[in-house]
């Protein structure tokens, strides 16, 4: 035995050294155009992996249901949102199913292009092994995978931010007008994702007035036929919101304005507190591994080349501008809204350094992200999935797409026609249009404390239904209003449990409402089960 315990050591160690000589010859391969889109993919697979066992017990979070349902129609904004997130949705599901798992690769093509577009910036300032750390220190952070699963305003920006600031810098720098309207372009494909891109787009103004080549800059025609081709490329937008009372404007007022003084304060002040650790994550790790002396440091900071210093004062005003905002105008300010500027502050970190990179430590980067993926999707993604089949998620989305199925049950109870709409809670309203074989249209006035209206005279003749969580007291104030106006209704109670490969878990009621169309019957269900919503009766459910 004594003899066998050397030998599995040897064993172990050659190992190592072989993962170790394949990295070395990965990471030298990174100028032969390979080397990149291989991190890249891999990082998609592996997280791929991740989601499909994490959540094989759970749906799409609402956000991005929410997304496809936007996305419908090829409009020019929402209620809500200005439209790119929609149209991406709609673009993707021409080609791929309206599944969980098509959404997930959605999210991390997504990601995957952010990361590319990152990559041919820092390609602008560095060669070989720096090119991989950048990827590897933005892909440690739960930034590009768990942030970007959530495929909504936010996430849109991973992939539009990067793009918008490689155009702008290679603008900058040749000054063609050819890069000057691809940067007004990609700039307005920013503000058609999320109008929080007003503040890239103002760094990006502010850097150029500040940056010492700035006469050269706007002594060309560069920066004007920029904002032309961004004012052209937007104009249908502006449009849109002049003619539809600029709702999403509205919506942010409504829901992100109104914090007192002392909380507008608090609010910026935490944005600036919370970005500064978060993007401090990838620079300490880049300081352990290069252990530079502090003057070094900050010399390299002071004597930062014109591109990178271009960079860092658009880094510098993506955080400044926000919580200035935040502060004066008291408004919402999470630092979630601005992850996808992280990449800026990672570039100019790594790419303006003057000291050596030993390789082993890039190599032990590398090795550190592949474990970490593989722990993730081998090891944490089944005790995901295991604990939210005991703990479900708090947005219910453990139990959307059962909760659709037996509201589908229940609509062909009541009615042979498609079902075409569909109320209630938000999140379960937008899991009806996605998962339903039918595909409802989500109505907000169907079924709306706040917002309550008598559906149109077409809505009324086809019929909708609405789902509520049993715990949901307002969707079923709601609810019973909207029932109180119509001639019949059917109430349906029924309880849905998780269950995981036979392991029965936790539980949740629903309350579902039916209004068959007019010239519609209740069929196959009990007698009493048609009634006024108020009286409360019970539709038997194949759920219980």
């Amino acid at each position: 035995m004594s003899l066998a315990l050397p030998a599995f050591a040897i064993e172990t160690n050659d190992l190592v050294a072989r993962w170790r000589r394949a990295l070395g010859v990965w990471i030298d391969a990174v100028e032969d155009s390979w080397a990149v889109p291989l991190l890249i993919a891999g990082f998609v697979a592996f997280w791929m992996a991740y989601f499909s066992i994490a959540y094989v017990g759970g749906d799409l979070h609402q956000d991005v249901i929410e997304t496809w349902s936007l996305g419908r129609s090829f409009d020019w904004g929402s209620a809500k949102h200005p439209p790119l997130m929609g149209w991406a949705a709609r673009a993707w599901t021409t080609v791929f199913p309206l599944t969980n798992w098509s959404f997930n690769l959605l999210a991390l093509t997504n990601a995957a292009v952010g990361l590319w577009a990152v990559d041919l910036i820092t390609r602008r300032f560095a060669r070989g092994d720096r090119r991989l750390i950048v990827l590897l220190l933005l892909m440690l952070p739960p930034i590009y995978q768990l942030h970007a699963q959530r495929f909504n305003a936010n996430a849109v920006l991973l992939s539009s931010w990067p793009l918008a600031t490689w155009c702008f810098l290679r603008s900058f720098e040749t000054r063609s007008s050819g890069w000057a309207i691809a940067a007004g372009a990609t700039a307005a494909l920013a503000m058609l994702g999320k109008y929080y891109s007003i503040f890239l787009i103002g760094s990006f103004a502010i850097a150029a007035l500040c940056h010492r080549d700035r006469r050269a800059y706007f002594t060309s025609a560069a920066p004007w036929i920029a904002a032309l081709a961004g004012l052209v490329a937007l104009a249908p937008h502006l449009v849109w919101l002049a003619t539809t009372g600029a709702q999403p404007f509205s919506h942010a007022i409504e829901h992100h304005v109104g914090k007192t003084t002392a909380a507008a304060l608090v609010e910026g002040g935490g944005f600036l507190l919370a970005m500064a650790g978060i993007a401090g994550v990838p620079g300490l790790i880049w300081l352990a591994m290069t252990r530079p002396r502090p003057a070094r440091v900050l010399n390299d900071a002071l004597s930062l080349d014109s591109g990178l210093r271009l960079l860092a004062m658009i880094g510098i005003g993506t955080v400044v501008f926000p919580a200035l905002i935040s502060a004066i105008f008291g408004t919402d300010m999470p630092p979630l809204w601005d992850l996808q500027g992280v990449f800026l502050f990672v570039v100019v970190t790594v790419c303006g350094a003057s000291y050596h990179v030993p390789r082993d430590m890039t190599i032990n980067l590398a090795a550190t992200m592949i474990a970490i993926a593989a722990f993730a999707a081998t090891i944490v993604a089944p005790l995901h999935a295991l604990y939210r089949n005991y703990v479900p998620l708090s947005e219910g989305r453990n139990f959307y797409e059962p909760a659709v199925a037996e509201l589908d049950r229940l609509w062909r109870t009541a009615s042979d026609r498609p079902l075409s709409a569909v109320g209630g809670d938000d999140g379960l309203a937008f899991a009806a249009a996605f998962y339903s074989p039918d595909h409802p249209r989500y109505e907000m006035s169907l079924v709306h404390p706040h917002e309550l209206q008598p559906p149109n005279a077409a809505r009324r003749t086809g019929g909708w239904a609405a789902l509520c969580y049993d715990t949901d007291i307002s969707c079923i104030v709601g609810m019973q209003a909207a029932a109180a106006r119509e001639e019949r209704s059917i109430r349906a109670d029924f309880t849905l449990r998780t269950n995981m490969f036979g392991w029965q878990g936790a539980s949740q009621g629903f309350v579902a409402l039916i209004i068959p169309p007019d010239t519609d019957g209740p069929t196959g269900t009990a007698p009493d089960a048609v009634d006024d919503l108020s009286a409360r009766r019970r539709l038997p459910s194949t759920a219980d």
